[in-house]
């Protein structure tokens, strides 16, 4: 899930669960990130989908899933870097809208290769369509029970011995808040675009706070913000979700993710 983004680690890129600036965590609807997600991200979004999972989708012989496909950078990537079938998981609206436009300017190779399905992991109803499946910017970004829903929706969705590539969520909280690398500025015509990134550790949660603004000559014309949440997991715990879903980890191929395989001769959980 997401859309996209939808995060500590290799980017703040898209996370996936909005704090609408309450205390209790609750789903976002991406109104807000999905305006100037692209503008401000789709550069180094593409680079890293590119060096986490063009090679094994050039090694997929019968399908991928893309689960928070978002605005469908990975989506993109995906089926650049391979000749089968792609799911794309999305439930936020906004986000997919972005996917759908972009989808339509597929080549038709491409486009006839792309299923876009609009919601949940768990509710998209695929089995055993995809010998990969990857999860970026998502397995952080969600509450603990959807986290195990995807686990089992993985397993679902891969053929024995399939593999899940995600990148892993936070094992703990930051002491302090703390300001990361800001998003931006893009030019666009006569104004600029930029996001101010920060993370704030909030009772067992972590928020990220992403703060838009927009320019023309030096004034700021307009400003927006929006806040997600991510949800820390120490790893033994991360494990025994794996494994209760009917997965088991596996060595990753490449050292920025993580990876999960539906063993071959077990049915999934």
């Amino acid at each position: 899930m997401a859309d996209d983004t939808r995060a500590p680690g290799p980017a703040p890129a898209r996370p996936g669960r909005a704090a609408a600036g309450t205390g209790a965590p609750q789903e976002s609807d991406y109104a807000v990130s999905a305006e100037f997600y692209d503008l401000l991200q789709a550069e180094g979004d593409r680079r890293r989908a590119r060096r986490w999972f063009a090679a094994a989708a050039g090694r997929a012989r019968q399908g991928i899933v893309d689960f928070g496909a978002g605005t469908g950078l990975v989506t993109g990537v995906l089926l650049e870097s391979s000749g089968v079938p792609v799911h794309a998981v999305e439930p936020a609206p906004a986000m997919r809208t972005v996917l759908m436009s972009r989808a339509a300017a597929l080549g038709a190779d491409r486009r006839a290769r792309l299923t876009v399905h609009p919601g949940r992991a768990e509710e998209a109803g695929l089995v055993e369509v995809a010998d990969l499946a990857v999860a970026a910017n998502v397995v952080g970004c969600v509450e603990p029970a959807a986290r195990r829903a995807l686990w089992r929706a993985a397993a679902g969705a891969l053929v024995p011995g399939g593999l899940l590539l995600f990148d892993p969520p936070p094992t703990e909280l930051p002491s302090t808040a703390e300001d990361l690398t800001a998003l931006g500025p893009v030019r666009l015509g006569t104004e600029s675009y930029r996001a101010d990134v920060r993370r704030v550790p909030d009772r067992g949660v972590l928020r990220m706070v992403f703060d838009y603004r927009v320019e023309r000559e030096g004034r700021t014309v307009r400003s927006a913000r929006e806040e997600f949440s991510m949800w820390p997991v120490e790893p033994t715990a991360l494990a025994a979700e794996v494994a209760q879903a009917g997965l088991e980890l596996a060595p990753s191929p490449h050292p920025e993710l993580s990876a999960a395989r539906r063993p071959r001769g077990r049915t999934s959980a």
